[in-house]
């Protein structure tokens, strides 16, 4: 007697959803990728993949790399607007206490290759998942293109994600962070040669720079500012907030291009999920610990999440399975969470004592230190034994 392959439905096409699918296709479940959009996206910005997400793709034996052209040893150094450093960037130091330096790549390019390792047909645009229903030990998932039947959902539709509005009701939704946030990247030849990968910290303002493995330059900006600010010249905007600043930063801003800046404020988790499952779904990504941008760790701990859970789907019990994953995963998405959160509090001083003791206070951490303090982060990646806790604990770790 034959077994009837199981189906996982993914909601939202983006780096956790993708990852998700490609893992559980490998394992030999059907997926279906639901996107709400009709079609990839044409604009984006950079993404870092540090070690930890590096690992987490080793274990489903994915490669970002190829495709993506010569990617460049990074670290990020960290700088004051008129120049002067406030910490250095050592790419040997990190790869030697990691086993790797992050790779930095358009994300785009990351959910194309993604994309490209589903089988044929797996991936619906123009079908947003609007709700999901249990029936019979299965799921009924309903979409703008049609119903479906799933054994698992994996809810990975975003920081707005309406699935954990409708399943969590009174949980309080996303914060504010008081900051808005400007992206975009400019193409091989466009921007300056020789440009590290930085970040520079003003009074409420930031503006990074990195480099990216097809030669282009992501660059991104940050201000507190008051929720949904939105300037009407975006360029005079930056040129008045950033215009000052050592250099390249003034030589960027003249050669980005409006139409392809992207800007979001930026959010997080008011507070932490009670749990990753309800019934036959599990969250994943923004949609399960949204968090600012602070530590560069949303989109790997989305990676964490899609590759830990289909690990634990691997058995033969889902809800077991969804179970453990919450077990896995809630403490340590929770606390990056509220660590990017503090980190964006400090990196957002504006009164000038208050910079001056921040400042002062970064200049004097030793560099092993601070190498230190990222072990949790990018030593962290772990696949579970089948509880999700203890036991059967395998750790992939560079030291």
């Amino acid at each position: 007697m034959s077994v009837r392959q199981r189906h996982a439905v993914v909601a939202g096409a983006g780096i956790g959803g993708l990852t998700a699918a490609l893992a559980l296709s490998r394992q030999g479940w059907k997926v279906t990728v639901c996107e709400r959009a009709e079609g990839p996206a044409a604009v984006g910005a950079g993404i870092v993949l540090a070690p930890n997400a590096l690992r987490a793709f080793e274990a489903i034996g994915f490669d970002p790399a190829p495709g993506t052209g010569s990617a460049p040893a990074m670290a990020m150094g960290l700088r004051r607007p008129g120049g002067g450093r406030l910490s250095r960037a050592d790419p040997a130091a990190l790869a030697a206490r990691f086993g790797r330096t992050p790779l930095a790549l358009h994300r785009s390019a990351l959910t194309a290759a993604l994309a490209a390792g589903l089988p044929e047909g797996a991936l619906r645009y123009g079908a947003a998942v609007t709700a999901v229903d249990e029936g019979d030990g299965r799921a009924v998932v309903r979409t703008a293109s049609g119903d479906l039947t799933a054994d698992a959902v994996i809810a990975a539709d975003g920081i707005h994600s309406p699935l954990r509005r409708r399943h969590f009701p009174h949980h309080p939704g996303l914060r504010y962070s008081g900051e808005t946030a400007w992206r975009t990247v400019l193409p091989a030849g466009a921007a300056p040669a020789g440009i590290a990968a930085a970040e520079t910290w003003g009074r409420g303002e930031r503006f990074g720079t990195v480099p990216l493995a097809d030669g282009g330059l992501y660059a991104y900006a940050t201000a507190v500012v008051p929720e949904g600010y939105r300037p009407a010249d975006v360029r005079t905007e930056l040129l008045r907030r950033f215009g000052t600043w050592h250099h390249p930063v003034p030589a960027l801003l003249e050669r980005i291009d409006p139409g392809q800046v992207l800007q979001h404020d930026l959010y997080d988790l008011a507070a932490r999920l009670p749990r990753l499952h309800h019934g036959r779904i599990a969250w994943i990504g923004d949609a399960a610990h949204a968090m600012t941008p602070n530590l560069g760790q949303g989109g790997c701990q989305a990676v964490e999440d899609a590759v830990v859970l289909a690990h634990l789907l691997a058995g033969p019990d889902v809800p077991a399975a969804l179970a453990a994953y919450t077990r896995a995963r809630l403490a340590r998405t929770d606390a990056i969470r509220v660590r990017a959160r503090r980190a964006g509090r400090v990196a957002a001083l504006r009164h000038p004592l208050a910079v001056a003791a921040r400042d002062l206070a970064f200049r004097a951490v030793p560099a092993g230190a601070s190498l230190r303090a990222l072990d949790d982060l990018f030593n962290g990646f772990t696949l579970p034994g089948p509880n999700g806790a203890g036991g059967n604990v395998r750790r992939a770790q560079g030291r």
